[in-house]
């Protein structure tokens, strides 16, 4: 009937999703554009992403669920399904028992944990275990500039052949073998997308540092969750701000400070070195060198990098790739 309101729990109910995981999943992200604030969207968009084995977007949209209304069982539930497809058994079975003391009549969640407790009493128990207790123990910060954002993780004295880095559009997995044997993993599902092919990651004496490639040029308030519609671009006075998702302040200067005297320590080949080179370049040059570096950068679409301001002050620098490139806007 024309002009009824359908309720969320009415128009997206668990089987009208399942008649359709697909179109409810367009149909609830168009919901949550216009409702942002509604805590039941996220779970049943939650929901559907797990059936489309979207699992790390339905521990996002349960989590935002969750902060939106604590006490919602069902959204522990869905969080807790996406936890445990994504193997990750011991939070599974946290969440499942947080959701168990809001609905302790619903007995999907003691199948749920009786699950949980099959994998983790398993073979792989001993693993689960030293994988949660050496998540807790290696702590990891992050920080960004206007085109990146580097989390670095206080690993010393590791090997390259012993960590091994996955990017993905909106995820980071990180897997590295201690000296002691034992296994360090993050999962991290980012805020925004990155470029995977243009990230990468160096591993240093006390550190590990992580440097992923932005797709847009704005500014990130956490390191994981989902975006909010509304976006923030950088200003001059947000570079100095540093966003972070520490619980304790950082002498971010200090960092910087660290991580460039141990950059000049480190041995750079190809690419490395020459983007090393231009750096120094324009943190040695005057002012007016570095207007030219900027201006002729920016541009000239990165084909073009002079020091010499007097030049390029005076005229549109042109694009200028390579002979054996082609030069492609995007």
């Amino acid at each position: 009937m024309a002009g009824t309101v359908i309720s969320p729990s009415t128009q997206f109910s668990d089987a009208y999703i399942n008649a359709n995981p697909q179109q409810s999943l367009e149909e609830l992200t168009k919901a949550i554009q216009e409702r942002s604030d509604d805590a039941e969207f996220y779970c049943q968009r939650a929901y559907a992403h797990i059936l489309l084995q979207n699992y790390s977007d339905a521990v996002l949209d349960a989590k935002r669920s969750l902060e939106l209304q604590p006490n919602n069982a069902n959204a522990f539930l869905r969080k807790g399904e996406a936890e445990f497809h994504l193997r990750n058994y011991i939070s599974a079975q946290e969440t499942f028992k947080q959701g168990q003391t809001l609905n302790s009549s619903d007995l999907l969640f003691s199948t749920w944990i009786k699950k949980c407790e099959e994998n983790v009493n398993g073979s792989s128990s001993a693993e689960l275990s030293i994988n949660q207790h050496q998540t807790s123990k290696y702590r990891h910060d992050w920080y960004q500039t206007e085109s990146q954002v580097i989390v670095t993780l206080m690993i010393k004295n590791i090997q390259k052949n012993d960590v091994q880095i996955q990017f993905a559009e909106r995820e980071l997995n990180v897997n590295v073998k201690l000296p002691s044997g034992e296994n360090y993993n993050l999962m991290l599902f980012l805020l925004h997308s990155i470029v995977p092919d243009q990230s990468t990651f160096k591993v240093l004496s006390t550190k590990i540092e992580i440097k992923m490639k932005k797709t847009e040029a704005i500014r990130w308030d956490k390191l994981e969750g989902q975006p909010e519609s509304k976006v923030k671009h950088f200003t001059p006075d947000s570079f100095q701000k540093y966003p972070t998702s520490s619980h304790y302040t950082r002498n971010w200067d200090k960092l910087v400070g660290e991580i460039k005297e141990e950059e000049k320590t480190e041995k750079l080949e190809g690419d490395a070195a020459l983007n090393h080179l231009f750096q120094q370049i324009y943190s040695d040059g005057s002012d007016e060198v570095k207007r030219a570096m900027n201006k002729s950068f920016m541009e000239s679409g990165g084909t073009v990098l002079s020091t010499n301001w007097s030049d390029v002050g005076k005229r549109k620098v042109d694009v200028n790739p390579p002979d054996d490139m082609e030069w492609k806007k995007f």
